[in-house]
């Protein structure tokens, strides 16, 4: 699994500073102000792998169904009878299983930094889990250690995210929101300076 940034199209205004998994963003001429100041992470699997791996999925499929109708017509056209549903039960648990794996195809994490709100949304197949914190009360921490998933609690709420992000790299998505969270208690972004 790897961390990309999504396919949505991105404010033309961003400004890219210090991020490596997120996106920070501000309108032009107001970055000083920091009012439309944003930081934004969009962690997912990697979409090519994503796109090519439906498709090739999709041909293996076709293929395994074609070759094994055909195998099982032949046995069906001399009396073996019991081959052919056979077949048939085999075809529909192999789909079943690939259609398992495709809805989780497009699982993501998304934490959005934007105004007076820090905005986590996880997506696990059908099963999504939005929470909402205020952005001075956030701790960043690891669940175990410096390579474990990212603990992100405030106000009595909680939720883990990093699952797209190799654990070598957890700890710099870790550091990457502290940042982005002083940055925030200083009013938005600094000059490039920093």
């Amino acid at each position: 699994m790897s961390a990309t940034t999504s396919s949505i199209a991105w404010p033309t205004g961003g400004i890219r500073s210090g991020f490596r998994f997120g996106r920070e963003t501000s309108s032009p001429g107001r970055a000083a102000e920091g009012s439309d100041w944003s930081v934004d992470w969009v962690l997912e699997r990697a979409a090519a792998n994503r796109r090519a791996g439906r498709i090739g999925a999709l041909i293996a499929y076709a293929v395994l169904c074609a070759a094994s109708l055909a195998v099982a017509s032949s046995f069906w056209a001399e009396g073996a009878r019991v081959v052919m549903p056979v077949a048939w039960a085999q075809l529909m648990l192999i789909g079943g299983i690939g259609w398992a794996v495709a809805r989780h195809a497009s699982d993501r994490e998304c934490i959005v930094l934007r105004g007076d709100r820090l905005t986590v949304e996880r997506a696990s197949g059908s099963h999504v889990e939005r929470v909402e914190f205020q952005p001075a009360w956030v701790r960043v921490e690891p669940e175990h250690d410096d390579r474990s998933l990212i603990e992100l609690s405030g106000q009595g709420r909680r939720i883990a995210v990093g699952r797209f992000v190799a654990p070598e790299q957890r700890r710099q998505l870790a550091e990457e929101l502290r940042l982005a969270l002083r940055r925030w208690h200083q009013g938005g972004p600094k000059p490039a300076s920093m």
